[in-house]
Parts: structure tokens; C-alpha cells; sequence
């Protein structure tokens, strides 16, 4: 799709489906406008995706229905106007670069989304057409300036009661979906040593209260109650207190037709309330890097391979030795960085780095690392398959024989970095189902063979089975 193709699509939607759509067109609407953004972004600008993103085939219908189920089942627990247009770009920063948003095909989506939200084509906002006029025209430094089109966000900060980092003030610019563009803080400046130099080299705004118990939250409950008529293109407003009597500001904002952000503190944990749909998000400052996190994942479950001599890994286990060595739980960081995203998640959504296997969904996870290139034998086994094309061609199995070999090929896949080691039984199942294209137990009914997988195994010379507490495992005899 051409960029004027691409427009033309959102005009369309402008003209026809505006009026008043139902929530399950809506969403299904923007579903479909984000995955042909992306798809252009990649066409045109692919630095604009994140690198791991770059190589997928967004063309594939495939991975269109693959996309858009997903990103429809993400917006229909977020269908609320406000909610689609503070979670769609945090789920945008999941794929994209910060710059991306800086881009005609980005900033004309989000346009689009905000008009079709809240079902008024007659908006006073720039239209599909003279935003493209104007990004025509305009230096490509200059595309930050569209943005503004979307509103702007404001955070109000009592620096007497909430202290906000670099790195905590980052995560707030993600909350929201206009640029944040106005920080001011209140404080009695005089008996708060450095901090009104470093956040004056972070562009914040300062304003003195003299000293006085609550000065500085009157000061700010005053100059927020008229944050309307100050800054007449606020959409999204960030109140930084702990103090309870932040409340009536809160709901006088709220009132006024602005999304409002309300952020405190408690230990080290920050959270924010959404006050429109009563979302509650908690980050978590000086959680690692999502690359971090992968590399420590990796690291603990190598560890723990080589400590039990076995490929694969209990989620469980995993997560109570990562929350040991780092404090913070799998949970915490990867709900900071994939919002609605649950533990075992960061393993299934990167298969470059993973292997999961779970019997059935009431069982457990187990984790391998997807890292056959450090073992020598298994990088030998399967250039020996790919020469006699043995991964494409698989043999039928006519006997009891052939199947014994089976199991023990695969049995010898899965335990290549522990020779010798035993195999669960479902795990075993379950690839030889992957391998052969039908179920065990449809296999051992094919060649009438007596009883059912267990006892198969029990009856040959070539494994040794044993039960534990709540499985069985084979090993190679």
C-alpha cells in the first residue's frame, strides 16, 4: 500500500464510518488502520521499527490475523474513549521506535483513532488531507509540531511530597497518549537543596511557595483548577502527589473534560491511577532493560540447566530463582514492560530465545533456551539431518521397532546437553506429535500394539521409565 493509498483509507473512514460506530466495529476498524500503519512504516521507514520487528513479514495474512486478533482483544478490555487513546500508543511503543511517533503515517493514525473514539467527523481538528498538506511542506525535523495537533499533556508535581527521577519520569510520558509537553513544580525551593536545579535542566517549570505547612499543595490545587483556560490544548493532565487532598483537583480536572493521571508513591513502588476508567498501573523504578531481563532469564535458566543436569526447566523454579538473585519478581518487570502481559508470557512472545512446552493448559510450563548453536553435538546431529534431508522427509513407522527409534531420536534431541538425563513423559509426547503429525496413542493403536503409552515403554528393552510425584519420565535405557 502507497502512502496516498494509505490516506485515502483513513479518509474513507473519516466520510462513511464515523457516525457513530458500535464497539465491535470500532475496534475492529483501528485493528486493522494500526496493522497497515506498521505495514507502511515497514515499507517505507522500517528504522522506525524495533529491530526484532523489522525482518517479520507484515505483509503475510497470516500475521495480519495473527496482529489484529490480538490488538482486538487488547482494545475490547480498553474500549472506553479515553482508554483507546492512552493505551493504543503504549501498545505502539511496544513495536515502534520514540521516533516513530514523530511520523506522518503514525500521527495521521493517531488522528484518525481520536476522531473515530469519539464519533465526531466535525471536529475542529486538522483533517486527514491538511495534515498531509502541511507534512508535505514541512521539514521532516519539524513533524513534533503535528503532534501538537493531538493535545498536549501536563504534569503538575508537589516536589515536597513526590520525588520523580529521569527513568520514573520516562515511564509517566508513556502513560500517555499527547506528548507531555508542560511539567511545573511547586515547592518552597529555598529548603530543597539541589532539586530545583535538576529539574530545571529537565525543563520543568518552578514555582515558589514560602514555607508553611500544605503552601505548596495549595499553590498547586490553584494554578490546576484553571489548567483549562492556561493551556487551552491540555488533553491529558499528570498530578503528582501523595496528599489526599489532591482528590477534589483531580475530579474538578476530570470534570473538565481531561484525562487525569493520578500518581503517588509508596517505598519504592509508583503507581497511577487513571482516573477516568479507574486503571491502575504500578512501575517499578530501576527494573533492568527488557534486553536486560531476557540476558538474566537466560542466564539464571543456563545456571540452573547445568546445577540439575536437565534441558528443560519449571516455570516455577525459574521464577523463584530469578525473584532470589534480583529482588524483583518475573511478574513485576514483565508487567512494566508488556502491560497486560502475564510471567510466562515474555517466553512465549520471544521464540528466538525460548523454548516452551506445557502437556496441556492446567499443567506446567516448562522452559528450555532456544541456544543450539553452543552445543557442538547438537549443531553435528542436525547438519546430519539437514544433508540427508531427514527434517523434511520423515519416516513412516511400520513397526515397534521403528517407533522405539523414534522415541529414542527424539529422546537424544531433547536431552543433548545432559546425555543421559530423563524426559517427561508429555513433553515426549507432544514432540513426537510435532515430528510425525499425529498423537502418540494414535500411533501405538495404528500398529496394534497392547496398552497404551505407558505401558509401551514399560514393555521395551530400549527405556527405563520411572513415575515422580506428579509425572512419568523416560530416559534412554
Amino acid at each position: 500500500m502507497s502512502y496516498n493509498a494509505f490516506l485515502q483509507c483513513l479518509s474513507m473512514s473519516n466520510n462513511n464510518t464515523l457516525l457513530k460506530p458500535d464497539e465491535t466495529t470500532l475496534v475492529n476498524q483501528i485493528s486493522n488502520y494500526v496493522y497497515q500503519a506498521i505495514a507502511l512504516i515497514q515499507e517505507q521507514q522500517p528504522e522506525l521499527l524495533l529491530e526484532k520487528y523489522r525482518n517479520i513479514d507484515w505483509r503475510s495474512s497470516r500475521n495480519e490475523s495473527a496482529f489484529t486478533a490480538k490488538l482486538i482483544e487488547f482494545l475490547n478490555s480498553n474500549h472506553t474513549d479515553h482508554a483507546l487513546l492512552s493505551e493504543l500508543p503504549r501498545f505502539l511503543k511496544a513495536i515502534l521506535t520514540p521516533e516513530s511517533f514523530n511520523s506522518p503515517i503514525l500521527i495521521h493514525l493517531l488522528d484518525t483513532v481520536r476522531q473515530l473514539s469519539s464519533h465526531n467527523p466535525e471536529s475542529n481538528k486538522l483533517s486527514i488531507y491538511q495534515h498531509s498538506n502541511i507534512l508535505e511542506q514541512a521539514n521532516p525535523i519539524n513533524h513534533s509540531q503535528s503532534v501538537q495537533n493531538l493535545g498536549v499533556a501536563i504534569l503538575l508535581l508537589d516536589a515536597e511530597n513526590l520525588q520523580i527521577d529521569i527513568e520514573t519520569e520516562k515511564f509517566l510520558t508513556t502513560i500517555c497518549a499527547c506528548s507531555l509537553q508542560v511539567k511545573i513544580a511547586f515547592a518552597n525551593w529555598r529548603s530543597m537543596g539541589k532539586i530545583d536545579i535538576q529539574l530545571h535542566e529537565r525543563g520543568y517549570e518552578l514555582i515558589h511557595v514560602p514555607p508553611g505547612r500544605d503552601n505548596a499543595d495549595g499553590k498547586m490545587i490553584a494554578f490546576g483548577s484553571s489548567i483549562h483556560e492556561r493551556y487551552p490544548k491540555a488533553k491529558e493532565i499528570l498530578v503528582c502527589s501523595t496528599d489526599h487532598v489532591m482528590t477534589n483537583l483531580c475530579n474538578h480536572l476530570q470534570q473538565n473534560g481531561l484525562t487525569v493521571y493520578r500518581v503517588s508513591k509508596q517505598g519504592e513502588s509508583l503507581t497511577v491511577v487513571n482516573s477516568n476508567i479507574g486503571k491502575v498501573i504500578n512501575f517499578i523504578p530501576n527494573l533492568p532493560s527488557l534486553e536486560h531481563f531476557i540476558q538474566q532469564l537466560k542466564k539464571s535458566i543456563k545456571a540452573e540447566q547445568k546445577s540439575t543436569n536437565s534441558y528443560w526447566i519449571q516455570l516455577s523454579k525459574i521464577s523463584q530463582i530469578y525473584k532470589t538473585k534480583y529482588t524483583f519478581s518475573i511478574s513485576e518487570v514483565v508487567s512494566q514492560h508488556l502491560p497486560n502481559k502475564r510471567a510466562r508470557d515474555i517466553f512465549i512472545n520471544y521464540p528466538h530465545e525460548f523454548v516452551i512446552h506445557q502437556i496441556d493448559e492446567n499443567s506446567e510450563l516448562y522452559i528450555a533456551l532456544f541456544d543450539i548453536c553452543e552445543s557442538q553435538e547438537f549443531h553435528s546431529i542436525n547438519t546430519i539431518r539437514q544433508n540427508s534431508n531427514s527434517l523434511s522427509l520423515v519416516p513412516d513407522i511400520k513397526s515397534k521397532t521403528d517407533l522405539e527409534e523414534a522415541l529414542k531420536q527424539i529422546i537424544i534431541d531433547l536431552t543433548i546437553q545432559s546425555p543421559g538425563s530423563y524426559v517427561d513423559l508429555g513433553i515426549l509426547g507432544s514432540k513426537f506429535s510435532q515430528q510425525y503429525g499425529k498423537p502418540i496413542t494414535e500411533q501405538i493403536k495404528s500398529l496394534q500394539l497392547n496398552g497404551n503409552f505407558v505401558k509401551f515403554l514399560q514393555s521395551s528393552q530400549t527405556f527405563e521409565i520411572k513415575q515422580t510425584e506428579k509425572r512419568w519420565e523416560v530416559a534412554i535405557r
